[in-house]
């Protein structure tokens, strides 16, 4: 445990999206903001109200040491009315600007009650997205945030016409974000802006922030790690591959399934968790490859069914085209599973060559041919799946438990605040 700095610096931060028991943006959120507050800082998260039940149960029932106490929440929404109109129309964008606007004055109010250090914007975790934090006479730390991922061109003829049409919006919506002054605002009020890829340090540099850096988002607990690592390995046989996720097209569940096809693993299946509006494309596709007898859609499971799920297979298969994160592949090598991804965006940077396949994604069927290599090979190696889980274990247990990512924020905070 790093010691606490002699003061207790206090910070603000925003987490719109803060849940412990989801995943992805909340599930950020929380680690964060816990992160900082684990190694001593006394940590204020302004969020969302709808998140408050999690919380406060979380932090009651968790069992978490905490040697310097849970962070403080300030909750905060807009009337009932307008959360209904964002819900009907699926007006998310519109809302969190109307959110923010609101989160200013109440922030200005918290700086007014009680000095503040510093401030951290972590969520929404988008380089598109502006933060009020910007707008407070105190050092402003932006992230770590996404969102500059892009889908490589060449595999956009696979995604079918809604694919398509959904890619052709994100783009919208970032050349939108590329042009709002509100986010021009938060990127040059940044004294250090930390992205979660490489391609969103690209951006931030492009939008203005001064001093932009690489960091990862995700981060495991101790709790969630000593569960994870507490997983059993299964029986060298039959081989089973597992993917886990929303059944979204980006995701490249469609790679997975042909590159199973193509590996022609005998007595081998893959297991997929998780439901989506792809899921009917997804079975359709099992059913041309001539693998439905080999492959089960098990939908969404509960967190131990997941476990449980996972503890029965050898790897995970997780080919995402534009993933700004991936906790279930983070979650993956805790678990000692080597992960099998596509070398591009949050699986690019966690998976590392030793922890498992990191697949280049220069053209639909390269990718798939070689992502069908990686599975063959471990299919064919019981010991490389053993070494490579290993090697995945130690990554995640020194370089993303919260303590270690509480310490790379804490220097970006040092950073800000000696600037």
């Amino acid at each position: 445990m790093n010691p606490a700095p002699a003061r207790r610096l206090r910070v603000l931060v925003s987490a719109y999206a803060c849940n412990p028991y989801e995943g992805s943006e909340p599930q950020t959120g929380w680690a964060v903001a816990n992160s900082l507050s684990l190694i001593g800082y006394e940590v204020v998260v302004l969020t969302r109200t709808n998140n408050r039940e999690a919380i406060e149960s979380s932090i009651t029932n968790d069992h978490i040491p905490r040697p310097y106490g849970p962070p403080s929440f300030v909750y905060l929404d807009l009337p009932q009315w307008v959360l209904n109109i964002k819900k009907r129309y699926g007006l998310l964008r519109l809302y969190y600007y109307l959110w923010q606007i609101k989160a200013a004055g109440l922030v200005r109010d918290l700086s007014r009650g009680s000095e503040f250090d510093a401030s951290l914007h972590i969520t929404l975790g988008s380089c598109w997205f502006p933060s009020s934090l910007a707008l407070l006479p105190i050092p402003f730390v932006w992230g770590p945030v996404g969102g500059g991922e892009t889908m490589p061109f060449a595999f956009i003829g696979s995604l079918g016409l809604k694919g398509i049409i959904y890619e052709i919006g994100r783009a919208a919506a970032k050349l939108r974000g590329r042009l709002d002054p509100l986010v021009r605002i938060t990127a040059r009020r940044s004294r250090v802006a930390l992205g979660t890829t490489n391609e969103t340090v690209a951006q931030l540099k492009k939008l203005g922030c001064s001093q932009a850096g690489l960091l990862p988002r995700m981060s495991l607990s101790d709790q969630a790690i000593t569960e994870l690592r507490e997983l059993p390995d299964p029986p060298d046989n039959p081989f089973r591959l597992l993917c886990i996720g929303r059944l979204l097209h980006w995701k490249g569940f469609h790679l997975a399934l042909k590159a199973f096809a193509s590996a022609g693993i005998p007595d081998s299946t893959l297991w997929i968790v998780g439901d989506g509006p792809a899921a009917t494309g997804l079975k359709l596709l099992t059913k041309r490859l001539g693998i439905e007898d080999k492959t089960r859609f098990l939908g969404s499971l509960s967190r131990s069914d997941t476990l449980a799920t996972l503890a029965s297979v050898h790897a995970l298969v997780h080919p995402s085209l534009h993933d700004s994160g991936s906790w279930v592949a983070a979650e993956a090598m805790a678990a000692r599973r080597p992960v099998i991804c596509l070398n591009l965006g949050g699986p690019g940077v966690i998976v590392s060559d030793e922890a498992g396949f990191r697949v280049d994604a220069g053209r639909p069927g390269e990718a798939v041919r070689d992502l069908a290599k990686a599975m063959r090979e471990l299919a064919a190696d019981p010991q490389k799946r053993r070494t490579m889980g290993l090697a995945g274990q130690m990554r995640i247990e020194t370089q993303f438990s919260w303590e270690a990512r509480g310490s790379l924020i804490a220097a970006a905070l040092d950073i800000a605040t000696l600037g």
